[in-house]
C-alpha cells in the first residue's frame, strides 16, 4: 500500500500541480511528468477497474445529488480544503474541475498523508472522469482571464474574489376556510407574486479560507399573518421592501491539519456552524419549499453574531460547537446580554452515503423557531421574559441508491420560564422523515416528499390550557427540474392538516412555483 501512494502521489504533482515555475520549464520536466503518470496509471489500475465510470459525455453539470459532489465534499474536509461553493446551485464541469485541482494540489503539498484504498479509488474515479478538464485546466483559466479582465477592472475585485448571482421569482397562494388564531377571519386566497436578489461575493486570501460578503433584497412577507399560523411558511421568506440590505458576512479558516474556525459577523445562525445532515433539502433555492422542511428547527434557536469551531476527531467524526447572540453589537447587551443560542453537535460522516449528527442546544429567549404552533414558540403565552432551554436533537441521511435518499431528524426543547413562581417547564417536540429522489425524470432534477409533526408542546407545568391539545401533520411535496443550466423551476404543495395543532382549524393548503436565475 505505501508503494501505491507513493507513485500516486508523485503522478498528481506531476499532472496537476499548476505553476508559473512549472511552466517555465516545461521541456525539462516533461519527462519526468510522463514517466511519473505511467507510475500514477499503474498505481491507481491496481487499485479499482475502470469497468463502471461514466463516460465524459454522459455527464453535464454536476449537482448536490450526484456521487462526483458528494465524494469531493468528503476530501475536502478530510484534508481541510475550503471549497467555494454551498451546495445551493449545480456546478460546471469547469468549476468541479477547479475544486478538484485544488484538492490535489493541497494533497500533493502534504508531506506525509494517511489515504484509505478507498479515498485512492476515488481520485481514480474523478480524475479519469474529468480527465479532460483538468488537462485543459490551465488553457482555460487563461482564456477565462483574459475575458475577466476587464470586468474586473469596472468592478474593482481582486482576481482572489468571485461574484455570483442569484434571482428567486415566485408565485404563492393559501387556501383555506379560516385562520388558524382562532379569529374566525376568512384566509386570504389570493395569488402573490414575489422575489429574492441576492449578490454574493466570495473572497479567499490563502486558497483555503474564504470571506462572504452577501447583499439580498426581497419583498414576501409569507403567509403566517393571513393564515393565522407559522406552520404554512415558505423557505425563502423575507421582507426589505425590495432594498438591498447586508445580510451576511462570515469568514472561515483552518486551524492546524484537524480545526477550521467560523466567524460570523453578520447573519449567522447554529446551522451556519454544523451540519444538518439534511444537504438536499436545507436550501431555500434548490431545496424543500418549507420552512420546516429544510432542517430540524431546533438549529434556528439562535442567529446574529457569532463564532464557531470544526475539529475533526477521527476521519469520520467531527466536534462542531458555535455561539451565536442576537445582539451582540448592541453596548447595552453584548455578546451574552441577550438572546443568544449555543450548540455542541457530533457529526458522522461515512463516505457520500450516510451521514448522522447529535446536537446539543442551549438557548436564551431564542425557541420561537417560526414553524410550529403560537404555543409552541412561545409555550408560557406572553407571562415570561426570561425563557431558558435546552434542546436535544438527532439528524440522520441515507443515499439508499443513485436515485433514493432518506433523511430525517426528530427534536425535544425543554423550556424553562425563570421570571414566573416556580420556575415552570414547558417540552416542545417535532420530527420529520423525508424521501427524496435525485434525478427523476431528468438529470439535475429533485423530486422531494416531507411528512413530520411541527414543532407541538406536549406538556406545561402551567397546565392543559397551556399545550397542545391535537396534532398537525405537515405533508409537503416538491419537483424541481432544471429548464437550462442556469434556470430551476420548482412548483410545490404544502398540506398543513389540524393547522396549530388543533382539530377545530380546518387544512391548510399552500403551493408556490419557485423559479431560480443564477449568474
Amino acid at each position: 500500500m505505501g508503494n501505491i501512494i507513493c507513485a500516486s502521489w508523485f503522478g498528481l504533482s506531476a499532472i496537476l500541480v499548476v505553476t508559473n515555475d512549472a511552466i517555465a520549464n516545461e521541456r525539462e520536466q516533461r519527462s519526468v511528468s510522463q514517466n511519473r503518470a505511467v507510475d500514477l496509471s499503474h498505481s491507481l489500475k491496481a487499485v479499482a477497474p475502470l469497468d463502471n465510470i461514466t463516460p465524459v459525455f454522459q455527464l453535464r453539470n454536476i449537482s448536490v445529488n450526484d456521487w462526483q459532489w458528494q465524494a469531493l465534499k468528503s476530501l475536502s474536509q478530510r484534508y481541510k480544503v475550503t471549497l467555494d461553493f454551498d451546495g445551493d446551485r449545480n456546478l460546471t464541469r469547469y468549476e468541479f474541475a477547479e475544486q478538484l485541482n485544488n484538492i490535489l494540489n493541497q494533497l500533493n503539498r502534504l508531506i506525509t498523508i494517511d489515504i484509505s484504498r478507498e479515498e485512492l479509488t476515488i481520485l481514480q474515479r474523478l480524475q479519469t472522469e474529468f480527465a479532460p478538464e483538468l488537462a485543459n485546466l490551465q488553457k482555460q483559466r487563461v482564456e477565462k482571464l483574459e475575458q475577466q479582465v476587464s470586468q474586473l477592472e469596472q468592478q474593482q475585485f481582486t482576481t482572489t474574489t468571485t461574484l455570483t448571482g442569484q434571482a428567486l421569482i415566485a408565485i404563492s397562494s393559501a387556501t383555506g376556510e379560516e385562520k388558524a388564531d382562532g379569529s374566525g377571519e376568512e384566509v386570504d386566497e389570493n395569488i402573490i407574486l414575489s422575489d429574492r436578489v441576492r449578490l454574493t461575493l466570495n473572497t479567499s486570501f490563502t486558497g483555503e479560507d474564504r470571506l462572504r460578503v452577501r447583499l439580498q433584497a426581497n419583498n414576501f412577507r409569507g403567509f403566517a399573518e393571513a393564515t393565522g399560523t407559522a406552520m404554512g411558511r415558505l423557505g425563502f421568506e423575507g421582507d426589505s421592501e425590495n432594498e438591498f440590505e447586508l445580510t451576511r458576512v462570515e469568514y472561515r479558516f483552518p486551524v492546524g491539519d484537524k480545526a477550521t474556525v467560523y466567524a460570523g459577523i453578520v447573519g449567522s445562525g447554529l446551522d451556519d456552524f454544523s451540519d444538518t445532515a439534511n444537504a438536499l433539502l436545507d436550501s431555500s433555492s434548490q431545496g424543500a419549499i418549507s420552512r420546516f422542511g429544510r432542517r430540524n428547527p431546533i438549529y434556528r434557536q439562535g442567529s446574529g453574531t457569532g463564532v464557531g469551531l470544526e475539529y475533526d476527531l477521527s476521519e469520520d467524526i467531527s466536534l462542531q460547537i458555535g455561539y451565536v447572540a442576537d445582539e451582540a453589537n448592541e453596548p447595552e447587551s453584548g455578546i451574552g446580554g441577550g438572546a443568544y443560542g449555543a450548540i455542541a453537535q457530533l457529526y458522522f460522516e461515512y463516505s457520500d452515503r450516510f451521514e448522522l449528527s447529535l446536537n446539543y442546544i442551549r438557548s436564551y429567549n431564542n425557541i420561537d423557531t417560526g414553524t410550529g404552533s403560537q404555543l409552541a414558540n412561545d409555550p408560557f403565552d406572553k407571562l415570561s421574559d426570561r425563557i431558558s432551554a435546552n434542546s436535544y436533537g438527532l439528524s440522520t441521511s441515507w443515499r439508499v441508491s443513485d436515485n433514493l435518499n432518506l433523511s430525517g431528524w426528530i427534536g425535544l426543547t425543554d423550556a424553562t420560564a425563570s421570571d414566573l413562581p416556580s420556575n415552570p417547564n414547558a417540552e416542545i417536540f417535532n420530527y420529520a422523515i423525508a424521501f427524496s429522489f435525485p434525478d427523476l425524470g431528468k438529470e439535475g432534477s429533485l423530486a422531494g416528499i416531507v411528512i413530520g409533526q411541527p414543532p407541538k408542546v406536549t406538556s406545561n407545568d402551567l397546565g392543559a390550557d397551556f399545550q397542545d391539545r391535537d396534532t398537525s401533520l405537515h405533508l409537503e411535496m416538491f419537483y424541481r427540474f432544471p429548464i437550462s443550466d442556469n434556470i430551476s423551476a420548482t412548483p410545490g404543495l404544502l398540506v398543513i392538516t389540524n393547522p396549530d395543532h388543533d382539530n377545530n382549524n380546518n387544512t391548510l393548503y399552500v403551493g408556490t412555483i419557485r423559479t431560480v436565475f443564477e449568474f
